[in-house]
C-alpha cells in the first residue's frame, strides 16, 4: 500500500515537472513528397522523347524536416529548423548529398525579429516562394534560371522582421558553400570561409516586401562573390564562366507585385542577372527575364494557374519563352493530384531546357520542347 502510494506521488510530482516543460516547447515533424512521371519531347543532342520520373521536383520540391522552439518569456524563443531534401524516385539525398542540405538553423525570435545563424534561405528564394505563381514548380522559373529555386547560403546570419504587412529581411554569408559540393545549380563549388580571402565565396541579400488583402509586391537583390572553382552558368547552352577571384561578382535583382481579385491571383514582374567576369572579352553578361502569371479557384477543391516568361540574354544572344499551365485537385487538405504541361520556345542559339526536374533533357539548340508531368502531392 505505502509502496503503492509512494510511486502515485511520484508519477503526480514527475507529471507536474514536465507539463510547464511540454507547454514552453514545441518539436514538429513536417514534410512534402511530390512526385510523378513526366514526358520531355525532343531531350538530347538526338531529339529523343524523354519519359521519367523527376528527381528534383514536381509542383514543390519533396523534403522533411524537424521545426522547433522553446519559450523563454517575455515575447522572445529560440527557434530553429532542421529540414532534408530527397528524391523520391530514387531516395537520394538533394544538395549535394547533405543531410540537411536544404535548411539547418538556429535563431533567436522576439517581438524585434528573429536573427538566425546557419544554412538558409537567402531573399531570392523567400521572394519568389511567396509571391511567384509557379513558385519552384517543375515548369517555372527555375527552367531558366536553376539557382532561384535553390537559393541557400552556408555560414549565414539572417534578420527578418515583420510589421503590419511589411516585411524586411536581410542574409549574410561568411562562406555560401563551405564543402565544395555544388549545392547551388549553376554557381560553382566555390569553397568559403578561406584563411587571407576575405571576400571570397561571400554572399549577401537584402529584401523589402508588402502584403495586403487585396495587393501587394516585394523586391529583393542578392550578390555572390567568386572564389576558387567558382562559377556562372546562364543555362543556356553556353559554357559556364568561370569566376575564380572575389572580384568575380554573380547579382540578381528581381521585383514582383500582385493583385487578388475574384478569386483570382494575378502576378508580373522582372529578374535582372548581372554577372561580372574579370579578365574576359565580355567582362559583363546580362540576362532578363519578364514574367506574368495567374492563378484561378473554379471550384474549392481545383485549383487553376499558369505563367508565361521570357528571357533575354544580349551578349550570349540567347532567348526563349516559356509557357506554363497547372490543374490541381484537393484529394484533402493534405494531398492534391496535379497535371501540369508546358512548351518552351528556344532562340536559334538558346539550349533552355522545358524542364527543371533533373539532368538529362536539355535539347539541342534552337529546339523548342513540350512537357507534361501527371503528380501526386501528401503534406504532412
Amino acid at each position: 500500500m505505502k509502496a503503492n502510494l509512494k510511486e502515485t506521488l511520484l508519477s503526480i510530482a514527475l507529471l507536474c515537472w514536465v507539463m510547464p516543460a511540454a507547454a514552453q516547447n514545441s518539436l514538429t515533424l513536417y514534410g512534402i513528397i511530390d512526385t510523378g512521371v513526366e514526358y520531355i519531347s525532343h531531350a538530347g543532342p538526338a531529339s529523343d522523347a524523354l519519359i521519367r520520373m523527376p528527381s528534383t521536383t514536381g509542383s514543390l520540391p519533396s523534403r522533411w524536416g524537424l521545426r522547433g522552439n522553446e519559450d523563454l518569456g517575455g515575447g522572445a524563443k529560440i527557434v530553429f529548423v532542421l529540414e532534408n531534401g530527397f528524391a523520391p524516385s530514387t531516395g537520394a539525398l538533394g544538395q549535394g548529398g547533405r543531410l540537411f542540405g536544404r535548411q539547418a538553423w538556429v535563431g533567436l525570435d522576439s517581438p524585434f525579429g528573429t536573427l538566425s545563424f546557419g544554412r538558409q534561405y537567402t531573399t531570392t528564394y523567400i521572394a519568389v516562394l511567396e509571391n511567384d505563381i509557379m513558385g519552384p514548380a517543375i515548369y517555372g522559373i527555375a527552367s531558366l534560371d536553376a539557382y532561384i529555386a535553390n537559393a541557400r547560403a552556408d555560414n549565414s546570419v539572417a534578420y527578418k522582421i515583420k510589421y503590419r504587412g511589411v516585411t524586411a529581411m536581410a542574409t549574410y554569408s561568411f562562406g555560401r558553400d563551405a564543402t565544395g559540393s555544388g549545392n547551388s545549380p549553376g554557381e560553382g563549388t566555390c569553397a568559403g570561409q578561406v584563411p587571407g580571402s576575405f571576400s571570397q565565396c561571400k554572399d549577401w541579400s537584402v529584401m523589402l516586401k508588402y502584403d495586403s488583402e487585396h495587393f501587394g509586391g516585394v523586391a529583393s537583390y542578392e550578390e555572390e562573390r567568386g572564389g576558387v572553382n567558382a562559377a556562372a552558368n546562364f543555362f543556356d547552352g553556353r559554357p559556364p564562366s568561370p569566376l575564380p577571384t572575389s572580384n568575380g561578382v554573380i547579382s540578381r535583382l528581381y521585383l514582383d507585385a500582385y493583385a487578388k481579385f475574384a478569386g483570382a491571383t494575378i502576378s508580373a514582374g522582372w529578374l535582372n542577372r548581372r554577372v561580372e567576369v574579370v579578365g574576359s572579352s565580355s567582362p559583363v553578361i546580362t540576362s532578363n527575364m519578364f514574367f506574368a502569371g495567374a492563378r484561378y479557384l473554379p471550384a474549392p477543391a481545383f485549383v487553376l494557374d499558369g505563367e508565361v516568361f521570357r528571357i533575354v540574354n544580349a551578349v550570349h544572344d540567347t532567348r526563349a519563352t516559356l509557357a506554363t499551365v497547372r490543374g490541381t485537385y484537393l484529394l484533402s487538405k493534405r494531398s492534391a493530384l496535379y497535371v501540369q504541361c508546358a512548351y518552351l520556345f528556344n532562340g536559334a542559339k538558346s539550349s533552355y531546357s522545358v524542364s527543371a526536374g533533373g539532368p538529362g533533357s536539355t535539347p539541342a539548340a534552337g529546339v523548342g520542347q513540350a512537357a507534361v508531368m501527371l503528380g501526386l502531392r501528401h503534406m504532412f
